[in-house]
Parts: C-alpha cells; sequence; structure tokens
C-alpha cells in the first residue's frame, strides 16, 4: 500500500512539473507587419479590453478579450488613413492548432472601414477558454454562418498581395 501511495504521488508531482514546463498558449501576429508578437493571455489582459454577446444553439454567451484590429494595430499593420493603395490588397489568414484556416481582407477588419466587431477572445461568460475552444477563439458575431468564428487559435498572418 505504502508503494502504491508513493507511485501515484510521484505520477502527480511529475504531471504537475510538466505542466509548469508546458509552453503557454500564445497567439502569433506575423507576416507583412511591423513589429511580430506573440501574445498570451497575460498581454492581452493588458490591452483594451471588449465584449461580444453571441448566441448559438438558444445558448447565449458573453466572450471577454481584445479587438482584432487593435492587435493588429499593435503589431503596426496599416489602419484608417494609412489603409490605402497597395495595403488594400492585403488580407489576414487566421489559423487554429487542428489547421483550420480563414481570411480576413485587412479593410473588414478596420472600424474606419466597415462595422464589423472581431474579437481575440480569452474568457466566456467571465471564465478562461480551454478544452475544444482552445485558449484564444476568434469571435466573429456577424457573419451569418459563424464558419470564420475560429477556434484554437494560434497564428494571425498578415499577406500583402504582390502586382
Amino acid at each position: 500500500m505504502y508503494s502504491r501511495r508513493n507511485l501515484l504521488l510521484g505520477f502527480l508531482a511529475a504531471g504537475l512539473l510538466a505542466a509548469q514546463d508546458a509552453p503557454q498558449p500564445a497567439v502569433q501576429v506575423t507576416g507583412a507587419v511591423k513589429q511580430p508578437l506573440t501574445l498570451s493571455a497575460d498581454d492581452l489582459a493588458k490591452m483594451p479590453r471588449a465584449t461580444v454577446k453571441t448566441t448559438s444553439g438558444g445558448m447565449e454567451a458573453v466572450y471577454e478579450g481584445v479587438w482584432l484590429h487593435e492587435v493588429l494595430k499593435k503589431a503596426g499593420v496599416p489602419q484608417g488613413g494609412e489603409l490605402r493603395g497597395k495595403a488594400l490588397a492585403s488580407y489576414l489568414i487566421a489559423e487554429a492548432q487542428d489547421g483550420y484556416q480563414v481570411v480576413f481582407s485587412l479593410a473588414e477588419l478596420d472600424p474606419a472601414f466597415i462595422d464589423n466587431e472581431i474579437l481575440l477572445a480569452d474568457t466566456a461568460n467571465g471564465k478562461p477558454l480551454f478544452g475544444a475552444h482552445g485558449r484564444f477563439p476568434l469571435v466573429v458575431p456577424k457573419d451569418k454562418p459563424g464558419a470564420r468564428s475560429i477556434r484554437m487559435l494560434t497564428k494571425l498572418e498578415v499577406v500583402q498581395v504582390r502586382k
């Protein structure tokens, strides 16, 4: 009995150490940006906060996080008056941990162009996200089918089309 207890305590301690050594979830912002970023939950918590209410299958959820345009601004992506010419031929690929990808034009992410609220969420109903949603879902409440509301977000890549 004593050896089983020691073995169990050893497994628990090893699990805790492995959890501490595991990399913290983060979202990378890469590509045609002035300042590449790796944003953790702590980094997002220091940025301007926003909330979005959604309803899916009769269930309401309140997501909190950072507007996507604020994340792009921090990375130095052109916005407002700077978003013209070649910059208007740029797009964003949002990629999930499982390889799922969605695309947005930079103009549709800029509040100076269109009223489209897109949230990089880190909590739902006041609790940190985990599991099937991943740590950071991208919530796109105005998309009717919801297919671009990506879960398990890991990367935002800005791509400039060359002509």
